[in-house]
């Protein structure tokens, strides 16, 4: 390694002392991060922040002296730093974690699991994965340093789950495909959660159908719709097996599984189901784009939001190549510019939008694919 490499330096906040050496023994594995210090409760992390300021922070919600709400709230409103929440409550799918993320924190993972090797494979790689994401996260009217490069892992790809079609194959079923109701596909990641939010809030009620990957701890998808669902306008759930997709209705993949689109006559259904992780991802983004390019093709609408990596920059490719209308969040308004800056390179997007006019966008689509029986 060079001696010029500098690693990301992450402060560990939890009040286990366990849980500090299991993270601590995850993060300086990975050969971009170290850990910086560790702290019991937010009145030591507050030192420890006096005598260096941390790239990242993981922050527990349950902490003694002072909650990591609260906590998280104080850091955001005077010095704000990157703020991963590792917690239990996110197997729970707590509400609380929700109130996190609107309070600021970029991501939530749950507390690592070593109860077999490979739940502990998965927790380091999502533990890791998600502090390189941190590292990379815009705040409004912060300035900092670029953060270190990264390195890239190895990584399955859809074909894991979704066989790609033939060249031939592709082009028979767009020339004999029906029309349907417009589908709308987003996917996004590390700064979604609030991206999400801000889209489905400002859509109508007779929204066409939409369908989403957001990457999250299991069961924590739950909360995030249900806590959606009571915003806006459009019913939004946790996706179940055989889901029927609908106008008026967002469905979000469960966390831990793909989702995959299906489509029987001019019906469109979701199908959960058990994989390895695509893109170092599960639910994966690509999963769901393919599937989407194979059965849905020019009724089909894919968006691709902030996050980390490139989850998703070839199923958008692969939705434009089947006739999709694709959009890519631009750079200004993503918390990190990672998963549409890769579809963009890739030439995988027809429009790169601020987050601000998506929502305009999937109205405007959903009417004229309406009124002309074409997408846009």
């Amino acid at each position: 390694m060079p001696a010029t490499h500098r690693k990301i330096r992450v402060l560990i906040v939890d009040d286990s002392a366990s849980v500090r050496m299991t993270l601590s023994e995850i993060i300086d594995g990975d050969p971009d991060l170290e850990v910086m210090a560790t702290a019991a409760d937010p009145y030591v992390a507050v030192e420890r922040i006096r005598q260096e300021v941390p790239d990242v922070m993981f922050l527990d919600i349950e902490l003694p002296r002072m909650d990591g709400l609260t906590f998280l709230r104080k850091i955001m409103s005077q010095r704000p730093i990157p703020v991963v929440i590792c917690s239990s409550l996110a197997e729970a799918g707590s509400d609380t974690l929700m109130q996190a993320l609107e309070a600021g924190a970029v991501d939530v993972v749950a507390k690592p699991r070593v109860d077999t090797t490979q739940f502990l494979q998965e927790s380091r790689m999502r533990i890791c994965d998600a502090a390189k994401a941190a590292a990379h996260a815009k705040f409004r009217g912060v300035k900092k340093a670029p953060p270190p490069p990264i390195n890239v892992e190895a990584k399955l790809t859809a074909d894991a789950i979704i066989p790609p079609l033939s060249e031939a194959r592709a082009a028979s079923l767009r020339a004999k495909q029906p029309q349907t109701e417009p589908i709308i596909c987003i996917g996004a990641s590390t700064g979604g959660t609030e991206a999400l939010r801000d889209v489905l809030e400002k859509l109508p009620a007779d929204s066409p159908a939409i369908v989403i990957v957001q990457h999250m701890p299991e069961k924590f998808t739950g909360a995030f719709a249900r806590r959606l669902d009571g915003l806006c306008a459009i019913a939004v759930k946790e996706a179940e097996d055989g889901d029927v997709v609908q106008a008026g209705r967002a469905l979000i993949a469960p966390g831990n599984q793909h989702m995959v689109l299906h489509r029987a006559g001019s019906r469109y259904t979701v199908n959960i189901v058990d994989g390895p992780h695509v893109s170092r991802h599960r639910p994966s983004v690509d999963v769901m784009f393919r599937s989407a390019s194979q059965v849905a093709g020019r009724n089909a609408m894919g968006i691709i939001l902030t996050g980390m990596g490139d989850d998703g920059a070839r199923g958008l490719l692969e939705m434009r190549q089947a006739g999709s209308h694709t959009i890519a969040q631009d750079e200004e308004s993503c918390v990190v510019f990672g998963m549409p800056k890769e579809a963009i390179q890739r030439n995988a997007a027809v429009k790169i939008l601020p987050l601000s006019r998506v929502a305009t966008e999937i109205e405007t689509y959903g009417r004229n694919a309406q009124r002309t029986g074409t997408s846009l």
